[in-house]
């Protein structure tokens, strides 16, 4: 009994590490990939059980590669910050040998799936770790680490489009790409909470470089891109109404994001965690819709 109560100790701190709950960012839009991917090969929403389970194991594997090494290399500067120095990583619940096996174990697991999925998968595995690993350096010497971010978390709906079709698709890529304009949108918002930390630690971002106001704008302006990218996406892939649908709803909900942090500061975690959690979702449910409309001649 003991053993087991130390043992669900240690797996909730390593989701508190990885911050579990938040693969929703990462899961919805590889979904979206999938289903795609899925009905121009198969006519139908769904690649199998074997497929989809390899790409959740690339999904939690890759992520928590990411979150670890994150983690990993930033325990000087998580320590330093009141609102990081709590996390696993700094305040002694996971040990500094602990943290290294469990980025080694996932990315692992990461390159061992990839082989499994098909060939090109295997091939770009590597690549796609260093980028995720290359995050974590950028705020050392670049205000670009927003965009950075954006990138690692748009290989997500490439990764899924590999997977299902063995190839990559001009519509994943504008997919992709607008994944990664949302994403850079919320973390210039995001990293408005730690700008005079950033400031006093010499770490770059945009909010220490040009201020708050500033930092809204260009928020903003990637926002704009990243609906503009989603509307060539649905394009590209001659998706119907069900889905334009979806990239409405997802411009409303970042313009309700928008207006939440610049409305007040304190908003900005509910404009993070939860506009842009059910952001995602609603997004993948209406190309699902539209997907399965589609099979059924509607």
């Amino acid at each position: 009994m003991v053993m087991f109560r130390s043992l669900r100790r240690q797996i909730r701190n390593f989701s508190d590490l990885v911050a579990f709950e938040h693969t929703i960012f990462s899961s919805s839009f590889i979904l979206i990939a999938i289903v795609v991917a899925s009905m121009q090969k198969y006519e139908i929403p769904w690649c199998g059980w074997e497929t989809f389970i390899l790409c959740v194991l690339a999904l939690i594997s890759a992520r928590n590669f990411a979150m670890g090494f994150n983690r990993l290399k930033d325990r000087d500067i998580d320590a330093r910050n009141l609102r990081t120095n709590k996390r696993p990583s700094v305040d002694g619940r996971i040990s500094l040998a602990a943290l290294i096996v469990f980025n080694v174990f996932n990315a692992l697991i990461f390159v061992c799936v990839s082989y499994f999925i098909n060939t090109l998968a295997f091939y770009l595995c590597v690549p796609f770790l260093i980028i995720l690993a290359f995050y974590s350096y950028t705020k050392r010497f670049s205000a670009m680490a927003h965009w950075v971010l954006g990138v690692c978390l748009g290989l997500a709906p490439i990764a899924g489009v590999i997977a299902v079709m063995g190839e990559i698709t001009l519509w994943s890529v504008f997919l992709s790409v607008g994944v990664l304009f949302w994403v850079a949108g919320f973390d210039l918002l995001y990293s408005i909470q730690d700008i005079e930390f950033d400031k006093d630690n010499h770490l770059h971002s945009i909010p220490a470089y040009f201020g708050i106001n500033a930092t809204l704008w260009i928020s903003r302006l990637c926002h704009l891109l990243a609906v503009g990218f989603w509307v060539g996406f649905v394009y590209e892939a001659h998706l119907g109404f069900a889905a334009q649908i979806g990239v409405a709803l997802a411009a409303c909900m970042l313009c309700y994001e928008q207006y939440l942090v610049g409305a007040h500061l304190k908003n900005i975690p509910k404009a993070f965690f939860v506009t842009n959690g059910y952001l995602g979702m609603i997004f993948f449910i209406c190309i699902l819709v539209d997907s399965i409309g589609v099979m059924y001649g509607d």
